[in-house]
C-alpha cells in the first residue's frame, strides 16, 4: 500500500518572496481598510495601533527586524526543502487553497480536486500585473516560473480521493483542466500551490494532487471541522490506494494575517504537535477570517496526518511585522517524518 512518508505544514505568502522595504507596499492597505479581523472582532488601523500599544510592535517592524526576520524566514524555506528532498517522494497531496486565481465569481466550490494529467502555471502579462492587488506581483517569483511550464498532476490518485470523499459524505467539486482567463489578474495555478514547486520541491515537483479549500469567500467556506474530516477522508483513500509509492501530504498557508496574533498561532501548532483535533476543529468562523482563514488548509493536513506515525519539530516560526498595528504575515515550518532508529 502506499505510505505516507513525510508531513509538512508551510506559509507561502508575498512576504516570503519580496524585499523587507517591499513588505512596506502594502502598508496603505493596511492603513486604508476599516475592518482588519482580530480575535473575533474588526478594527481600523488607528484602534489596532492603540489595542496593541503596550505591544511595542513598532519596534518589531523597523527595517533592521524586517531584514532580520526574512533571513529567519528563509532559514527555514530552506530547511523544509531538504527535508522534503531526503525525504524521497513520488507523489504529492497538497491541502491549498484559491483567492480568485483558479475560481472567480461565476463558481467557487467549497471543496475541489483537481484530476487532471498536467499543472501549469505561467508569469502573469503586464496587463494582468496592472491588475494585482497592492504588493503582490512583486513577489510573483516565488509562485510562478519565469515561462509558461507544465507540472506532473496524478489523476489516479486523484481519483481515488474524489470516489473516498464521495463516499464518506463529501460533494467534492472536480477540475481536470486549468483554464486561460486572460481577463483576471492571475493566470494558472494559484500560488498556494506554486510555492510548493518552487520553493519547496525547487522547481523540481512530484506528481501531485491540488486540493482546494474556499477559505476566503463567504458564505460557503467549509468549516474547520469539515476541514479536518475531509483531510481524514484524504487519509483514508491514500491509505488505501494499491501501490508502493512514497507520498508527502501539505498545509499550504497562514499563518495569521493580515493581523498577527501569535498566541492564536501557538494554539494552533500546539493544538497539531500534540494531535489534538477536537481543539483544532472548535476554533469559531470568527478566526477564521482574511489571511488567517487558509490556517484550515493546515487543520485539514493535519486530519490526513494524525492516523500516521509521523513525528517532528517545528521548524521554524517567524512573526513579520510592517506596522505598529500589527499588519503583517506570521510565516512557519513545520515537519513530521519517518524517525530512524539511531
Amino acid at each position: 500500500m502506499a505510505e505516507i512518508v513525510l508531513g509538512a505544514w508551510t506559509t507561502h505568502g508575498p512576504t516570503l518572496s519580496t524585499t523587507p522595504e517591499e513588505w512596506l507596499l502594502r502598508l496603505p492597505a493596511d492603513k486604508a481598510k476599516k475592518d482588519h479581523p482580530f480575535r473575533g472582532s474588526t478594527y481600523d488601523f488607528p484602534a489596532l495601533v492603540e489595542l496593541r500599544k503596550d505591544e511595542d510592535l513598532g519596534a518589531k517592524a523597523t527595517l533592521a527586524e524586517r531584514t532580520r526576520r526574512l533571513a529567519l524566514c528563509r532559514e527555514g524555506i530552506d530547511r523544509l526543502a531538504d527535508i522534503f528532498e531526503e525525504a524521497r517522494v513520488d507523489v504529492a497531496v497538497i491541502f491549498g487553497n484559491d483567492q480568485h486565481e483558479v475560481f472567480l465569481d461565476n463558481l467557487i466550490p467549497a471543496l475541489t480536486v483537481f484530476n487532471g494529467e498536467t499543472i501549469w502555471n505561467a508569469p502573469a502579462t503586464p496587463e494582468q500585473a496592472a491588475k494585482s492587488p497592492p504588493g503582490i506581483h512583486a513577489s510573483e517569483w516565488g509562485h510562478k516560473p519565469p515561462q509558461y511550464t507544465e507540472y506532473p498532476g496524478h489523476p489516479e490518485l486523484a481519483n481515488r480521493i474524489i470516489r473516498q470523499a464521495v463516499g464518506d459524505g463529501f460533494d467534492v467539486a472536480r477540475a481536470s483542466k486549468l483554464l486561460e482567463t486572460p481577463d483576471n489578474w492571475h493566470s494558472g495555478i494559484g500560488h498556494a500551490f506554486g510555492f510548493i514547486y518552487r520553493q519547496i520541491m525547487r522547481d523540481k515537483p512530484v506528481a501531485n494532487v491540488p486540493l482546494f479549500a474556499n477559505t476566503f469567500f463567504p458564505p460557503n467556506q467549509p468549516t474547520a471541522r469539515r476541514c479536518f474530516e475531509f483531510g481524514q477522508s484524504v487519509g483514508r483513500a491514500i491509505r488505501a490506494w494499491d501501490s508502493d509509492a512514497r507520498v508527502a501530504v501539505f498545509g499550504s498557508g497562514g499563518m495569521s494575517h493580515f493581523v498577527i496574533d501569535e498566541a492564536f498561532d501557538a494554539m494552533v501548532v500546539d493544538a497539531i504537535q500534540a494531535h489534538d483535533a477536537e481543539t483544532l476543529c472548535a476554533i469559531g468562523e470568527e478566526y477564521f477570517q482574511a489571511g488567517t482563514s487558509e490556517l484550515k488548509n493546515w487543520i485539514a493536513a493535519a486530519g490526513c496526518l494524525f492516523e500516521t506515525d509521523l513525528s517532528g519539530d517545528l521548524i521554524a516560526y517567524v512573526p513579520c511585522y510592517r506596522s505598529a498595528a500589527g499588519t503583517g504575515t506570521a510565516n512557519g515550518w513545520l515537519a513530521w517524518d519517518k524517525k530512524t532508529e539511531a
